[in-house]
């Protein structure tokens, strides 16, 4: 491995043996009836390649993102690096010391003091009792835990554990800070600090790997990302390349479309296809849709079109009817629509679009389902916060407070 290399995969592989049992009983009775007649049930072994052939080299000084979507194998990897598990196959050389927060849980014992646990840790890694009694101020201080450090940290609440678990793993001197998506359990003050040490570490000359599905974060921290897919390696560069290959996997196939003559409505007119520029957007993203309306010189009068935009659970979140723009169509030709949405900002998910033409109060075209878009996990907050300040509702609503 180069002296300039922090951490070099080569061929590795994890796999996983899942035991299932065939015919498990539903019933108490059935249990014991089966119990008596044949005490060795059988057991079919399953296989499960969590990971499948990785290879990459991370050099020192570089804060690398991993992104990918749930079952990627992000926090499978972070692990065979931290040795919390070995691989099945392939090898990994790591040029130094490995400090960890994985999740919470990992790397202290529940009846040891905060205090004991941050010698504990540092002894972990080879450093000597000065050594880390030279940090523990800086530790204490980042993590805010003065009135509790000598309290068993199982008493500790998940805030408090996790600022003096990142705290201990980021001034110990380890060369390389592995860091899973447990930050989010933390207030918006608290990452904003772990943002800044994690860019200090680096600047330090030091390596910092971290999985997050927040990308925003990704693209403000890291200086190069992976990208994995269904436990491969499918992009290791720049953060720009790795996020475009995490919007691409959420490409998916749309149903048939539906013939013009299946389709309900009068058929006085039709909608004869339909696009949308940008299918990936993220919140806060305008969304395009475009569409031809075929002409129908006979027909009398002028029409109006709408689209009601729907989320995964069938709720219509948002409808775009012309009436309220005074926006109508004549048809003695034909027309091509283009409807532009910038509120609400939609949340992440799949989001359906169906389309109406309307004719004196009557539908003359119903296109359900006529396209489909998706609105990739970011946040349009300029500011982090926990998770359950933007859960509640169905859209991301833009406000300010004075």
């Amino acid at each position: 491995m180069d002296s300039a290399t922090a951490i070099s995969v080569e061929g590795l592989s994890k796999t996983y043996r899942i035991l299932r049992r065939e015919d498990l009983p539903t019933t108490m009775a059935e249990a014991v009836k089966g119990k008596v007649r044949n005490s060795n049930v059988k057991k079919i072994a399953e296989e499960f390649d969590a990971l499948h052939d990785v290879s990459f080299e991370v050099p020192f000084g570089e804060v690398v993102g991993i992104i990918g979507r749930n079952g990627a194998g992000k926090s499978t990897l972070l692990k065979v690096i931290n040795r919390i598990t070995a691989p099945t196959e392939g090898r990994i050389e790591l040029a130094g010391r490995v400090g960890s927060l994985l999740e919470v849980g990992t790397g202290f014992h529940p009846e040891l003091t905060g205090r004991e646990n941050i010698y504990l840790n540092g002894t972990l890694l080879g450093m000597r009792r000065k050594e880390i009694a030279e940090r523990f101020d800086d530790i204490v201080e980042f993590a805010g835990t003065e009135k509790f450090l000598d309290t068993q940290v199982k008493r500790y609440s998940t805030g408090m554990y996790i600022r003096l678990a990142f705290a201990v793993a980021a001034h110990l001197e380890s060369e390389i800070l592995v860091v899973d998506e447990v930050l989010a359990v933390g207030d918006s003050d608290f990452q904003a600090k772990c943002l800044r040490k994690m860019r200090e570490v680096a600047r330090d000359g030091r390596t910092v790997m971290v999985v997050s599905h927040q990308l925003q974060t990704v693209s403000d921290l890291c200086t190069s990302a992976l990208y994995m897919n269904a436990g491969h390696l499918q992009f290791h560069g720049t953060v720009e390349g790795a996020l475009e290959e995490y919007k691409r996997s959420f490409l998916h196939t749309t149903a048939a479309p539906v013939s013009t003559a299946q389709r309900p409505g009068t058929g006085e007119l039709r909608i004869q296809e339909v696009s949308m520029p940008n299918n990936i957007v993220k919140p806060g993203d305008e969304l395009v849709i475009e569409y031809v309306v075929g002409p129908n010189p006979g027909f009398g009068g002028r029409y109006y079109v709408s689209a009601f935009i729907a989320n995964e659970d069938g709720m219509v979140v948002a409808q775009c009817d012309s009436r309220v723009r005074d926006f109508y169509l004549e048809p003695t030709t034909e027309n091509m629509v283009r409807l532009a949405v910038s509120q609400p900002w939609l949340k992440p998910g799949t989001y359906s679009v169906d389309l109406f033409i309307h004719t004196g109060g009557h539908p003359a075209d119903i296109w359900e389902q006529a396209l489909s878009f998706q609105v990739l996990p970011i946040s349009p907050y300029p500011f982090a916060t926990t998770p359950d300040g933007t859960d509640h509702g169905v859209v991301f609503p833009e406000f300010d407070y004075s």
